[in-house]
Parts: C-alpha cells; sequence; structure tokens
C-alpha cells in the first residue's frame, strides 16, 4: 500500500514540477508490478527530461528534488523476523552504498547479526574495488557470509553488466555454500 501511495505521490510532485504523465509513464513500465523509483526513471530518460538514469535521480528523485518522496522502512528487527520466518537468510544490500562512517556500519552489522543476520553483500555493482575488500574484510572480522550481487536494473545500468561479477575474495564464505544441506529436501 505504501509503494502505491508513494508512486501516486512521486508523480504528483513531478507533475506539479511541470512533468506530466508521470505517473502513467512509469506504470507503462512497470507492467503491471509495483512501480519503483527505476520505472519514473525510464520514463523521465524516455521524455528527455535526463540523459541516462543516473542524472534522473541526482535531478529528480533524491532529497530536496522535486520527485522525492521518503520511503517508509520498518525496523530492523520486524525484517529480519519476516525474512528468517519464510525460511529466507537475512543480506544486508549493497553496505559501501550507505555512505556511514566505519564505526556506524560496524554497529549496523553488530545489530544486524544480533537480530539474526546471516551476511553482507561483499561484492555489488555500486561497489569499489576497495568497498568490495573493506566489506570482505568485515565479513570475515564480524563472522557473516557473503553474497555477491550485480545491483543490475537493465541495461541503461552504468555501473555493471549482468552477469559479470568479480571474483568472491579469497577467505570469505560465500552465503550459497550450504544450499545444499540446508534446503535438502
Amino acid at each position: 500500500q505504501h509503494r502505491d501511495w508513494r508512486a501516486e505521490e512521486i508523480g504528483h510532485r513531478l507533475d506539479k514540477a511541470g512533468i506530466s504523465g508521470a505517473l502513467e509513464g512509469a506504470k507503462r513500465y512497470a507492467g503491471g508490478q509495483l512501480i519503483s523509483r527505476t520505472h519514473f526513471a525510464y520514463y523521465l530518460v524516455e521524455k528527455g527530461y535526463a540523459k541516462n538514469m543516473q542524472q534522473v535521480f541526482k535531478r529528480y528523485l533524491v532529497a530536496n528534488k522535486p520527485g522525492h518522496v521518503r520511503g517508509e522502512w520498518t525496523s530492523l528487527e520486524s525484517a529480519l523476523n519476516w525474512i528468517k520466518g519464510a525460511g529466507g537468510q537475512a543480506v544486508v544490500a549493497h553496505p559501501a552504498r550507505y555512505k556511514l562512517t566505519r564505526s556506524k556500519l560496524r554497529r549496523l552489522f553488530a545489530d544486524f547479526k544480533e537480530f539474526g543476520g546471516e551476511a553482507i553483500e561483499v561484492i555489488s555493482g555500486s561497489h569499489s574495488k576497495d568497498e568490495t575488500y573493506q566489506m570482505a574484510y568485515l565479513a570475515k572480522d564480524m563472522g557473516f557470509l557473503a553474497s555477491a550481487g550485480s545491483d543490475y536494473h537493465g541495461p541503461d545500468n552504468f555501473r555493471v553488466h549482468l552477469g559479470q561479477l568479480p571474483e568472491m575474495p579469497a577467505g570469505c564464505r560465500p552465503i550459497w555454500s550450504d544450499w545444499p544441506d540446508r534446503y535438502a529436501a
């Protein structure tokens, strides 16, 4: 419900800023699924308001820009309970993107682990090589499994090509390493 409301509000705010039809355009890109900021970004590029996705987010969809609508998040503990309750393994996605100090990142990871979090994304399409090594160190140091993801959002994604990820750094235990045992029928 919040995502639907947020999409309508983004459309309304963009309309107020002189960009008409954004909600309808985003709906077309969403194809009947939940509408995300990425769908609005595709529409804004299509209509020439920006030359690429990165520019759309920078000009329109982040804090203090015309189409920004703050997301509503649940507590870390609740999110982890939902994931574990569904039989999943909780992973902190692209942690270097959060621009946290080292001490705040360690505190986040400690809380995450306390509530049952199991892994951090070491390799991400949005991490630099240095950030990957930093996340690998933290995963090993704090006893987390390691995950890898491209953070691929379509062919306009400037960070990574689908299926092309670097190797997992040495000493990291991939989250998928125990899946055959964990999920055996």
